[in-house]
């Protein structure tokens, strides 16, 4: 699988049509890179633009762009209401695809090295990549804005640059430049100019004050609008959901007696984080599928394909001759379906638990196909290694625990997902109760595929230690399989 690595640059321009143009223009000249996504407020008076590429391809996009916003964007002249220390404010680097984020970090690096070194600007490094305790949360940077920047950049030793000189660039302040896990912008509207309650409101959902993990919120200002902004950033969307933060801002707006006029994306987002129905949950304003930011990257690197081509692609693979992908992710497909199905009948019924605990199963089992056909090539893989030589045994007995353990979990996840949805069947609405009763079949199939697919993996393994750690949980999973079966394929008693 290609190396793909993310780009998010944030630049201190959001009225300048033709300035955003010479930033994309920077990173699509360089080859390799596959530019996906721009956009422009000009009450933020900010752009970003998002990229993925092969590492060495993104950090000279990243630093291209980076030359031309220094060129172009001047700090002196700049009045816009976000948060910003540079005119390319902050530059995160994201591992999406057969890329650690050691290897970010590294890369955050060297762009830096070579933005202080290359343009005479302060460079401070903050997430993954930062030096310093300090420097780690990105607002910590920005404490203060420029000025506050600048003072302690001359007067705190702890705040010297990571690289360039310890004073800021005359036009183009610092830049901030790290590696960071898939992160979130999502912004809510307010029906009311009074800016007092956007930052009432932040300051009560946002971790830092006690508020909701992993989020951070600001109060925002959109005079173009009539309206205030509380602009968010989900770190973590699988512990704060756009939904259950959205959900918390709506009870305080409430509380203040303030409706909620719609919410926006910046950017893109990762395909687990949102779906059409969550969309329509949340009053997304414009929301287009062409935003998921797996459904933009395969159609991007692919040449513009169809938005259903993904699915297209796996089932062609699937018939092809080749032995992956197999029996094994295939059952992982049916049950990222099947709990999948699950959630959007627990969003009809309002029951949030059961939700929740589906969207994670569902990505679970999602990552799952991917990892059996990895477990599968390990497999082919080891057995052409010649039987002369001594790591043979040892790595055939590895390579199958692996293949072993991925339908396992594949059996388990699908259990669970099964019970999860049987929960939901509880107490269910009759419009909802047959697409339940479906997805838990679906759900039983998976498990049962799974099992069959251990137990035929179990046979390969010639290393009985290994064998004996699997067998208690196939045990439980065959017995958790059998009562789901039995709830759902006996019929209901006579009334």
């Amino acid at each position: 699988m290609p190396q793909i690595i993310e780009c998010i640059p944030n630049f201190s321009e959001g009225r300048n049509p033709t300035i955003v143009q010479a930033l994309i223009t920077a990173v699509k000249s360089v080859p390799d890179v596959w530019f996906l996504d721009h956009t422009m407020d000009g009450d933020h008076h900010r752009s970003v633009l998002t990229f993925v590429g092969p590492p060495e391809a993104v950090g000279e996009a990243a630093a291209r762009a980076i030359k031309v916003a220094t060129e172009l964007i001047d700090l002196r002249r700049h009045d816009g209401k976000h948060p910003r220390v540079g005119a390319t404010d902050v530059v995160p680097f994201v591992p999406i695809q057969d890329v650690s984020m050691e290897e970010c970090v590294q890369l955050a690096r060297g762009i830096g090295q070579r933005v202080g070194v290359d343009l005479g600007i302060p460079v401070f490094f903050y997430e993954q990549a930062a030096t310093h305790p300090d420097h780690v949360k990105l607002e910590n940077i920005r404490r203060g804005g420029l000025q506050g920047l600048a003072s302690r950049i001359v007067s705190d030793p702890t705040w010297a640059p990571d690289f360039g000189p310890k004073r800021l660039h005359e036009t183009a302040g610092a830049v901030v430049i790290g590696a960071r896990q898939p992160l979130i912008a999502f912004n809510v509207n307010l029906k009311t100019d009074d800016l007092t309650v956007a930052k009432a409101i932040a300051k009560t959902i946002r971790h830092s004050n006690g508020g909701l993990p992993c989020l951070k919120a600001i109060g925002v200002k959109l005079a173009s609008r009539g309206m205030v902004q509380v602009a968010m950033n989900l770190t973590d969307y699988r512990v704060t959901s756009m939904h259950t933060a959205f959900q918390a801002l709506k009870t305080e707006a409430s509380k203040r007696g303030v409706e909620i006029v719609g919410s926006e994306l910046i950017g893109l987002v990762p395909q687990a984080a949102l779906d059409q129905t969550a969309a329509a949950s949340i009053q997304l304003e414009r929301f287009d599928s062409a935003q998921v930011l797996e459904t933009r990257i395969g159609a991007v690197m692919s040449g513009g394909i169809e938005r259903d081509q993904t699915l297209s692609d796996f089932l062609e693979a699937v018939v092809d001759v080749k032995p992956t992908p197999a029996g094994g992710s295939v059952a992982a497909l049916v049950g990222a379906l099947a709990a999948s199905l699950g959630v959007m009948g627990a969003r009809f019924d309002h029951q949030t638990e059961s939700q929740q605990q589906l969207v994670q199963l569902s990505q679970r089992l999602h990552d799952l196909v991917h990892a059996d056909v990895e477990a599968y090539q390990e497999v082919s893989r080891t057995s052409k290694i010649p039987k002369e030589r001594s790591e043979r045994s040892t790595e055939m007995a590895v390579a199958w625990q692996k293949a072993t353990e991925v339908p396992l979990e594949i059996a388990e996840i699908a259990c669970h997902a099964g019970w999860a949805i049987q929960s939901c069947l509880k107490a269910a609405k009759p419009s909802v109760r047959s697409d339940l009763t479906v997805a838990m079949i679906m759900a039983i199939a998976a498990a049962d595929a799974g099992l069959h697919t251990t137990q035929v993996n179990v046979k390969a393994q010639t290393n009985q230690q290994l064998n004996d750690i699997f067998r208690p949980r196939i045990t439980k999973a065959e017995r958790s399989l059998e009562e789901l079966k039995g709830l759902c394929y006996t019929p209901p008693p006579n009334t």
